[in-house]
């Protein structure tokens, strides 16, 4: 048996990845105790994140001081901070990475949201954040816009691991898998070493729930659909990538190393709470996948979640294909659904960005005075 209910869903070939990074938890020893008792092989990061963990904690007070002190700008400081909390969190997992031989452990960092729909600027910064890190189990994520697609593709060919965040839509979904499969083609001509490269696509979740859900109000038949569309589009995602990593393409890639794309599922809190707090949890277990929880989402699944979550299978996504293709029926435009949420998400972390820039040039300024 599983020693816990989270080590359940790593024993039916799930990830579980943390949503949330900080200095506590990796000098007060919570990220290694998750790890052990949580079987969290991975973290992820994101501006939001970074600025709830800067802004409202004491840890970041006197390295933040030292460096105002220095001159640095508030810019420099909030980049050296994440590069320490990310550097770090990366050897903690390390060992993670090395016995799964470069498939798991691994960790997050974020492309400035300002830059989410410049292609070359993309590519700049993420080149930036791997030789700032410079270790083997770092992914930088790269957001799903268009620009973004090619940033991915680009950076694969280079020989860097990309962790594509903001999906929202099947259709960008397909570009993203292929992106990611043309940079590896790409990088294998050039005679790079395949199995050195991993991705992941984030494919966001309870988002697309709460924008649908209220678009369903008042729509005759809406409320049979009513918080099930996030979960029917994950799991017809999922098909899709069964579809792409079994074509006779990719297996000659995967004959010199290639590594899956694997789909990791993103924003897995619970927003509406009416529905149960561990329902893009139970309802999202599948081989070969991640779930990235909150680690709020993570207490809740090891407190009252189903022991031994059965993995979702072929019957599954066609099901949740017809649950589709019945919102299209009664007249809702899912695609419109995805770029309304991109353009937020985008604009959530952008906002965050900026919030974060603002409090800490506040701090910078007291402490240089």
């Amino acid at each position: 048996m599983p020693k816990s209910r989270l080590h359940g869903l790593a024993a039916a070939g799930q990830s579980i990845w943390s949503d949330e990074l900080s200095r506590e938890m990796i000098d007060g020893g919570e990220l290694e105790r998750r790890i052990s008792e949580d079987a969290v092989s991975g973290v992820t990061s994101n501006p939001t994140i970074f600025a709830g963990a800067i802004t409202k904690g004491a840890a970041y007070d006197r390295p933040l001081q030292e460096l105002a002190k220095s001159g640095h700008t508030a810019e420099e400081i909030v980049v050296k901070l994440m590069t320490a909390d990310i550097a770090d969190a990366c050897d903690v997992l390390r060992s993670t990475w090395e016995w799964s031989e470069g498939g798991d452990g691994f960790v997050s960092v974020e492309v400035s949201p300002l830059v989410a729909h410049e292609t070359d600027a993309t590519v700049a910064e993420a080149r930036e954040w791997v030789k700032r890190i410079d270790r083997p189990n770092l992914l930088v994520k790269v957001p799903a816009t268009a620009a973004g697609v090619e940033a991915i593709r680009r950076l694969t060919a280079e020989g860097i691991s990309i962790n594509v965040t903001l999906v929202f839509s099947l259709p960008r979904y397909a570009q993203v898998m292929e992106a990611y499969q043309k940079g590896l083609a790409e990088y294998a001509e050039a005679g790079g070493k395949l199995k050195l490269i991993n991705s992941v696509g984030s494919f966001f979740v309870s988002r697309v729930d709460t924008e649908v859900d209220k678009r369903l109000e008042g729509v005759e038949g809406g409320e049979r659909l009513m918080g099930k569309i996030a979960i029917a589009q994950a799991r017809v995602a999922y098909g899709m990538f069964l579809e792409r990593f079994r074509t006779p393409e990719w297996m000659a890639l995967e004959r010199k190393g290639g590594r899956v794309q694997r789909p990791l599922w993103a924003s897995t809190s619970t927003k509406n709470p009416a529905y149960p707090d561990v329902m893009y949890v139970e309802k999202l277990v599948a081989p070969h996948t991640i779930n990235t929880m909150p680690l709020a989402t993570m207490d809740a699944f090891q407190d009252h979640g189903t022991p031994l979550a059965q993995p979702f299978g072929e019957g599954d996504v066609a099901e949740a294909q017809a649950d589709l293709d019945r919102l299209a029926e009664i007249g809702i435009d899912l695609d419109d659904v995805s770029q309304v949420l991109e353009d937020q998400g985008v604009d959530k972390f952008a906002k965050s960005w900026h919030e974060l820039l603002a409090d800490v040039e506040g701090e910078r300024a007291a402490a240089a005075s």
